[in-house]
């Protein structure tokens, strides 16, 4: 799943409420027991409201992400006194979190004072490999930031001029950006060249003669109802005052900064062990996204071994076919073959959607539950698509105002398979991140550092346990899905090899293209914003694999010890239950399960 912006936070970007005021940081819901007592639960929870608040205020973007229209006038601080000053504050405030009895709380209070600490405690943690002086990648930044645009609601006056604000105060914002930019150069904390060199490209698409073709205008070309002539023109051209005296001076600046300096103090390999203390970056980021204590040496064996028991999987559903070559001959056939892709992007885009609509009526037979809150399936914008991936999800907005929403690729149409349309539905829609994130945000008495956060090997777990379901909803009827699927599979369980590959033991970038080649069927057009991916976010993508294979285990110890009692859909709703947890949490609630269905 791809996140919309680079400044928040992963493990709070992946999720969102579906309860209106939820984005507006009003007081939680309680349970009476706590909202009675006046000791270490009430503690607890005034400080965790008053964190939210605080979070918010700091992370405008991603208020504005949630439907929190307070702070839609302006960009976060990213200056380097605003990034100390914020840390300093986690430090406080994860000293106060461990003052707090434990002992004393209840269960759920436990629960929030463990998941809250934790996530203190590696924001801290993270602030001494200062990856903050790292704010741009090739999949996204400030080159991009017109996108923030797409989440927001313009209904009344006061939205368009909120985004003038914002225009108007751009140039301070891209500022700061390139001083992170300078002290990253100035530390060697910077990324591959070969990964940043598309991003030139993408500041150059921001810079236009004609303020009215700005990708930052975009709201200015159609007003809603109720706005007047005389506010539509001058709201227009305020904006239009802003893009050419703001913004875009400020896009050639930093395109004048990114081409003579930037770019050429860029690595010229990938992988972060070439920064100062990269290793332990490296190894500190594995265990931030697995929740668990693996090392990088681990998660390498642990990809290699997955990667050989799937593909021996994959040589069976060879078998399956009238195909009579080698593996790499099956893989080349899949690649090349015409009748495997669409034509136009018209027929892509009908036949993601065809496949939703197709598993939408068979998730009862697998969920007690099901979200509220609809999904729709829509293009990745094309001036993002040829640098992006297959799809990602955009969650729904805190104010209930924006639907989940699924978007998918149809740049060159061409080279995306027909064969990994249902995996891919099942993963990033239902029953993937679509069903796990809008339940998460139904959950009752819970807070919202919870309600909108995450972590990602649950979610992308879930996402990836999700496509293993496919067979159980009537899907992989044919051997060409069914690869689809292991393809999928084998995508994730590659990402073990090259990511740790790359990053800790010095892999090259071809390398790491040719490994993912050999073992998937996955066009190279893919493959190549894949592992561009995989060095833009070091250690994120080896949490899919981790949390799935979590979460598999978990399933066959449940079917083991309950035998013919063993329900599916308890099992899922148990899953389910607390939200995104981390992975130890997540196997003590199955256990406390099994205990009491004993």
């Amino acid at each position: 799943m791809k996140t919309l912006d680079h400044q928040l936070p992963l493990a709070l970007l992946v999720l969102v409420a579906m309860f209106p005021d939820a984005g507006r940081g009003g007081e939680p819901v309680r349970d009476e027991q706590a909202s009675r007592g006046d000791g270490a639960g009430t503690t607890l929870n005034r400080l965790i409201d008053s964190e939210w608040e605080w979070r918010l205020r700091e992370q405008p973007t991603f208020a504005s992400y949630l439907g929190d229209r307070r702070y839609n006038d302006r960009w976060p601080d990213v200056s380097l006194i605003a990034i100390t000053r914020r840390h300093q504050h986690r430090v406080e405030i994860l000293e106060t979190l461990k003052g707090i009895d434990g002992k004393a709380l209840t269960a759920d209070d436990r629960l929030n004072l463990d998941l809250i600490t934790r996530e203190y405690s590696v924001a801290v943690e993270s602030h001494a490999h200062r990856w903050f002086l790292v704010p741009l990648t090739a999949r996204g930044g400030i080159q991009d930031a017109s996108s923030r645009a797409d989440v927001l609601r313009f209904e009344t006056t006061r939205d368009f001029e909120q985004w003038i604000r914002r225009l108007q105060t751009f140039g301070r914002y891209m500022d700061q950006t390139i001083a992170l930019m300078q002290a990253g150069l100035d530390q060697r904390r910077v990324h591959d060249r070969e990964v940043m060199v598309r991003v030139p490209a993408q500041i150059s698409r921001q810079i236009v003669d004609d303020p009215t073709r700005s990708f930052f205008y975009k709201p200015f070309r159609r007003f809603p109802e109720g706005i007047s002539s005389a506010d539509q023109q001058r709201l227009a051209g305020e904006a239009r005052q802003a893009i050419s005296s703001v913004v875009v001076p400020a896009y050639r600046r930093m395109l004048v900064f990114f081409n003579e300096k930037y770019l050429p103090g860029c690595f010229s390999r990938a992988g972060v062990w070439q920064m100062p203390a990269g290793k332990e970056f490296y190894a500190f980021r594995c265990r931030r996204f697995t929740t668990t204590d693996l090392t990088p040496g681990q998660i390498h064996q642990i990809g290699k071994r997955e990667v050989k028991r799937i593909r021996d999987q994959m040589q069976r559903v060879i078998q399956e076919t009238s195909f009579k070559g080698k593996f790499r001959e099956f893989l080349d056939h899949l690649r090349s073959d015409p009748k495997f892709y669409y034509k136009n992007s018209r027929d892509l885009l009908a036949a993601y959607r065809e496949v939703t609509k197709r598993i939408d009526p068979q998730l009862v037979k697998l969920f007690r539950r099901l979200p509220r809150m609809p999904y729709g399936v829509e293009p990745i914008p094309m001036h993002l698509a040829p640098d992006t991936t297959t799809a990602y999800y955009r969650p729904p907005s805190a104010d209930g105002k924006r639907a989940g929403t699924y978007f998918v690729n149809l740049y060159r149409p061409e080279v995306r398979p027909k064969y990994e349309i249902e995996a891919l539905s099942l993963h990033e829609a239902v029953p993937g991140h679509h069903l796990q994130i809008s339940l998460a945000m139904e959950l009752e008495n819970v807070p919202p550092f919870r309600r909108f956060g995450g972590y990602t090997a649950f979610i992308e777990g879930w996402g990836l346990y999700a496509e293993s379901l496919g067979a159980e909803l009537g899907l992989y009827r044919d051997p060409y899905s069914k690869f689809g699927q292991l393809t999928y599979e084998m995508w994730r369980a590659v990402r073990l090899v090259v990511d740790t590959g790359m990053h800790y033991d010095g892999w090259t970038r071809q390398r790491a293209i040719d490994f993912f080649a050999d073992n998937t069927a996955k066009t190279m057009l893919d493959i190549e914003n894949e592992i561009d991916r995989y060095i833009a976010w070091p250690g994120q993508a080896v949490a899919y694999k981790i949390g799935e294979l979590k979460i598999q285990e978990l399933r066959r110890r449940a079917e083991k010890a309950l035998g013919k009692q063993f329900d599916v859909r308890e099992f899922h709703e148990v899953i389910l239950s607390r939200g995104a947890v981390t992975l130890d949490l997540l196997e003590e609630q199955i256990d406390v399960w099994l205990k009491s269905r004993k």
